[in-house]
């Protein structure tokens, strides 16, 4: 009989075993899920470009996001955005499960000399220090089961400083959207979260109403030889911590 129930560590756990295993893309275990999706570096997935996010580059030229400070780039892949910000002066820590992705984006920082500090593992369980001047989160965020975002909001209290920005990207539900629109409930029956958790802007903000919100918008399409990534399925959203 086991009764282990004490903290809220032990419920996460419990409820992430409610999942099947192959649909566990968010724990330490995940890690050879990823490596297999990051093997093939020319697969034509979106993402697997070498450009940043067109929301992030127009935060950084407009001045939105001071330049300068410390960057948590969570669930990095590649390092397309942790280069990108790297580049422009940011000291820039980033943390993905893959060592394959954490490899590859290790190779792009040589070649491009960039000094970015990556990390392998979990973030809900690396000590990430801080605090950062900026949290991003490019297409983590939706592949989380809903219990997880209590661990997430508690690693934003936990590692974004006063004054501090948090950027998002991460499916959009609706027309011209992307992932599953599924009730919450519903995931935990299927033992599977489809692929991906698509969200509102309502939900968005109900989630994130402890910051205060700067923008929120559907991602702008980049055409093929833009200098940025675009896509049209994601909804882009920054918010701001009280100082």
């Amino acid at each position: 009989m086991d009764r282990d129930i004490r903290t809220t560590d032990d419920v996460m756990a419990l409820l992430d075993g409610l999942f099947a295993a192959e649909a566990d893309r968010w724990t330490a275990g995940a890690s050879d899920w990823w490596d297999g999706f990051y093997a093939d570096r020319d697969r034509p997935v979106p993402f697997f470009v070498a450009k940043p996010d067109e929301n992030l580059v127009s935060y950084v030229e407009r001045g939105v996001i001071p330049p300068g400070g410390r960057v948590l780039d969570l669930g990095c892949g590649p390092g397309r955005n942790a280069l990108h910000l790297a580049a422009r002066g940011f000291a820039v820590d980033a943390v993905d499960l893959s060592p394959a992705a954490v490899a590859w984006a290790g190779e792009r920082a040589r070649e491009a000399g960039a000094e970015v500090r990556f990390h392998c593992g979990d973030a809900f369980t690396w000590d990430a220090g801080g605090p950062y001047d900026l949290v991003y989160d490019s297409g983590c965020f939706h592949h989380l089961p809903p219990h997880r975002r209590v661990s997430y909001l508690a690693l934003l209290d936990r590692v974004l400083a006063p004054g501090g920005h948090f950027a998002l990207t991460c499916f959009a539900a609706g027309p011209g959207g992307m992932g599953s629109e599924l009730p919450d409930a519903q995931f935990y029956r299927e033992r599977s979260l489809q692929g991906g958790l698509a969200y509102t802007p309502e939900a968005l903000r109900r989630i994130f109403g402890g910051l205060t919100e700067v923008e929120l918008r559907r991602m702008r399409d980049e055409a093929a030889d833009s200098a940025a990534f675009g896509e049209g399925f994601l909804w882009t959203a920054l918010f701001r911590r009280a100082a």
